[in-house]
């Protein structure tokens, strides 16, 4: 049963994937709509398929332009944060060259750095702010690379340095600090049972997996629960630095995600509303769970 589903799942997930591509690709050349909402509609659709339950813990910051650092552990981040809202990612830039996922990527209009060349630290910035001020949501995994899902590593500061830039709000004719968000994921249910530690790695992507054996795998398993939380935002005024900055959204991670996995969460204030196939869970029944 676990080949056939994960037959059926790789036909739905590349064939779905074949049929948009050339309709992305014509919404971003001719600067339709379409082109900022189908991959949101598409990772909705996609979480749906493979069996992904999203579920949302705070709320994602509405006040303006906002960068998000998230931890990074699989492949699966991206469908899974990028179906709760429309979003754009920073990759490194080996990404752009990988058959058929760098296509996607490219279509998602992702930003891609060169992690290992401290030169062009700048000139990644730059972009990643232009691409902020021009009404982006961008996700950043300041990691610099994908864990086991059991942890959470270091968050480098180096692109954190955005956060230094201001943001020019035309409409009030003044400048705005640049707003950081740090928001976890992390991978808790299997079949509707604690994963544990020995069947996270399954869903993790890091190392040098090969991408698609671990996709077989990670889809022969079965449905899974992830649960992402939206941590408080900040700038880099209210912290200090961008050194800071980056210590502050790796110690939110780190809580979410070890708090998720353990079920026992912070309380949040007020309810959140459930929709289809994404259930926001309030913080009263997430404790009891």
């Amino acid at each position: 049963m676990g080949r056939l589903r994960a037959g059926w799942l790789l036909v739905g997930f590349i064939g779905s994937a074949l049929l948009l591509m050339p309709v992305q690709a014509l919404a971003r050349k001719f600067g339709w709509p379409i082109a900022k909402t189908l991959p949101n509609r598409y990772h909705r659709f996609l979480c749906k398929l493979i069996g992904i339950r999203v579920i949302k813990r705070g709320e994602p910051y509405k006040g303006g332009a906002c960068l998000i650092a998230a931890n990074h552990t699989s492949w699966l981040d991206i469908p899974i944060m990028a179906s709760l809202q429309p979003s754009s990612f920073v990759a490194k830039s080996e990404v752009a060259g990988w058959p058929f996922f760098g296509t996607l990527a490219r279509l998602q209009e992702t930003v891609f750095v060169e992690r290992e060349r401290r030169t062009r630290t700048a000139e990644s910035r730059n972009e990643i702010h232009a691409r902020i001020a021009g009404g982006d949501r961008l996700v950043l995994f300041p990691e610099g690379t994908s864990s086991d899902g059991n942890r959470v590593l270091n968050f480098k500061s180096a692109l954190m340095s955005v956060a230094q830039l201001t943001i020019v709000n035309g409409e009030e004719d003044r400048e705005d600090d640049l707003v950081v968000q740090p928001v976890s994921v992390a991978y808790v249910k299997l079949h509707g049972m604690p994963m544990g530690r020995q069947f996270r790695p399954f869903f993790a992507w890091y190392g040098d997996m090969d991408l698609f054996p671990h996709l077989w795998e990670a889809f022969s398993l079965g449905p899974i629960d992830v649960v992402v939380e939206y941590h408080k935002p900040v700038t880099i005024r209210e912290i200090g630095n961008r050194k800071a900055l980056a210590m502050y959204c790796e110690a939110a991670c780190r809580r979410g995600v070890t708090e998720a996995i353990n079920g026992r969460f912070a309380p949040l204030p007020g309810e959140l509303p459930v929709e289809p196939a994404h259930v926001e869970v309030p913080a009263r029944r997430a404790a009891a769970q």
